[in-house]
């Protein structure tokens, strides 16, 4: 830790991952010292946590006391918390002087158990009803959870005491086995023609020797009854809901096993998506309103990966422009919004997922999130959203409307062609449809990816003429070419999007400054729409060509003409004026 690391993460704020404490008002004791360290190290991640002492609430400086004495000894304040938390959690502290104040930070590692304090007490980093960061209580269900974010625990393994064979609806499992018989050779087509508890010890849903000693949450997840389940799995349900701006038209909630949870609401998907048909060529091609697969992903993945320890539904709500669909329990440890295409599959309850692909419900690929952008993207659609996600709750959102039919043509018939549009393809080109333009690393950061790979796809998409790059090096810029407009329908935008060529660009700023006697680089990017560093070297150009004169440094430079004098040379002006004045000889009278 230095100086300037510690102001960085002062200037962010508290977050998860760093808590302030401040002794402005009253000195910070071991105990608290202690249960706040337990409170940062119980949190789902895999960064390191910082405790700041000496720091308040809105980042105010205020120093830490010494805490030995005259002096902190970062040894012995190490050695406290170790003695004084189960396990023995190992920190890293540090005394930094800052403003010429001692702040004491705590590296607090991230953990794989849960860790409380030597008195028993268990605190966990979450966010408070207020949406600011707190240490709250933490309850044992909380620990498993925790537990199962860090892939320690699979909780659709776990045994239920109390749940009998008798418990398991035979129906269910000829519904299983009918999900693999319609499944297009999606499922595991061995586990067809077991019996019923050879079927359930394949999938691991019950514990058996030579019978059934013990059924596990998966047995009853999959093929409980529905006064198991509502007995045995109180935390289990889903909902489906129609939603007419305030109005609620359809408001169900189901504790039934899975597969009849998706059988259900892939049926009412089915009554309410409408699709129009699109004329390529001599192929007719049908565009829904939401595409069937991104939808089936989405619930399978929501019922999968919720996490069954807290209380709340899998929610599925039928906007008027959209779908959302949410589940209990954030994203698993290690997957982020900035990574989820990317990162490999990471279930929450592995054995659930397990049995989801074997039945065919979802690919043995473990790729949905990718089939979910693609189907979209694919169907004229924006991309779907995963923004609203947080730490207690994912939230997936395919948005509806007017589907794009050129974007559909167009996909087709590169596909036709023999140039199969891949995700990343269509993640770029759907975003420039939108926005317009984008530079190398928004690319990057859009299909989360090194900025290489982003940009060997750029070049490919120029290859196939559907993209076309402005401008040289770190101020380039990518937009959809001539061609890609014209196939899209929209001649005119390529002419506003390409903007004007260089000499007319410079007539622009010209005339601005005529105007209004001077520019800065910011109102050339606006009026040009030029990003900041094509401005600047466009104003470079016009300074050397003596067509323009800077005035002032960084940013409070600006641009003028050479033959008028701005602000800040009028003084001098005035004074070679009154001088000019007083040496003129007057006219006798």
């Amino acid at each position: 830790m230095t100086p300037e690391r510690l102001l960085e993460l002062i200037q962010a704020g508290e977050s998860l991952d760093v808590e302030f404490k401040g002794e402005r008002t009253h000195p910070v004791s071991d105990n608290e010292l202690v249960e706040a360290v337990v409170c940062l190290a119980n949190r789902p991640s895999d960064r390191p946590g910082w405790l700041l002492l000496g720091i308040e609430d809105d980042g105010r400086i205020a120093g830490a006391r010494p805490r030995h004495h005259d002096r902190t000894d970062p040894l012995r304040v190490q050695a406290l918390i170790a003695n004084r938390t189960r396990p023995a959690l190992s920190v890293r502290v540090e005394v930094i002087s800052v403003e010429g104040k001692d702040v004491i930070a705590i590296e607090v590692p991230a953990l794989k158990a849960p860790a409380g304090t030597t008195e028993g007490k268990y605190l966990r980093r979450a966010i408070g009803g207020d949406g600011k960061p707190a240490c709250l209580p933490m309850h044992f269900h909380e620990m498993q959870a925790l537990q199962t974010d860090w892939g320690l625990l699979d909780y659709s393994a776990l045994v239920v005491p109390e749940a009998r064979w008798d418990d398991l609806d035979p129906l269910e499992f000829e519904r299983f086995r009918r999900f693999i018989r319609e499944g297009h050779g999606r499922g595991d087509a061995s586990l067809v023609d077991l019996p019923d508890v050879e079927l359930a010890k394949a999938l691991g849903a019950v514990q058996a020797n030579h019978e059934v000693s013990a059924v596990r949450v998966l047995g009853l997840l999959l093929f409980g009854r529905e006064e198991a389940l509502r007995r045995l799995l109180p935390t289990h349900e889903a909902a489906f809901q129609v939603l007419a701006g305030q109005r609620v038209e359809v408001n169900d909630f189901f504790r039934w096993p899975l597969l009849r949870i998706m059988e259900e609401l892939l049926a009412r998907f089915r009554a309410r998506n409408r699709e129009e048909e699109l004329m390529v060529g001599l192929l007719r091609v049908g565009v829904p309103d939401y595409p069937p697969a991104a939808f089936r992903e989405g619930v399978a993945n929501a019922l999968i990966h919720r996490d069954y320890t807290r209380l709340g539904a899998v929610h599925v709500q039928w906007h008027d422009d959209r779908i959302e669909i949410s589940n209990p329990g954030g994203f698993p440890e290690g997957v982020r919004l900035d990574n989820l295409l990317v990162t490999p599959p990471r279930p929450r309850n592995p054995l659930l997922a397990d049995a989801f692909k074997r039945a065919g419900v979802v690919e043995r690929t473990a790729r949905g999130i990718d089939t979910i952008f693609f189907e979209q993207l694919r169907n004229g659609r924006p991309a779907p959203s995963y923004d609203r996600s947080n730490e207690s709750g994912v939230v997936l959102i395919l948005p509806g409307g007017k589907a794009n039919l050129d974007f559909v043509r167009l996909v087709v018939e590169e596909n036709q062609a023999g140039r199969i549009l891949s995700l990343d393809d269509l993640l770029i080109l759907n975003h420039l449809w939108f926005e317009r333009q984008l530079t190398t690393g928004d690319a990057a950061r859009l299909i989360q990816k090194p900025e290489a790979e982003a940009r060997s796809r750029l070049q490919r998409l120029v290859e196939a003429g559907l993209v076309e790059p402005r401008g040289e090096r770190k101020g380039r810029l990518w937009h959809l070419s001539a061609a890609a407009y014209r196939r899209l329908g929209q001649k005119a935008a390529y002419i506003r999007q390409r903007g004007f060529e260089p000499l007319q660009q410079e007539q622009m700023v010209l005339q601005f400054v005529e105007k209004h006697g001077r520019i800065t680089r910011r109102e050339a990017a606006d009026l040009c729409q030029l990003s900041p560093l094509q401005a600047r070297d466009l104003l470079a150009r016009l300074v050397k060509g003596r067509k323009l004169v800077r005035h002032g440094a960084r940013r409070g430079a600006f641009y003028g003409l050479p033959s008028i004098n701005m602000d800040e040379s009028k003084p001098d002006m005035d004074k070679s004026i009154t001088k000019s004045k007083a040496s003129k000889p007057r006219r006798p009278t």
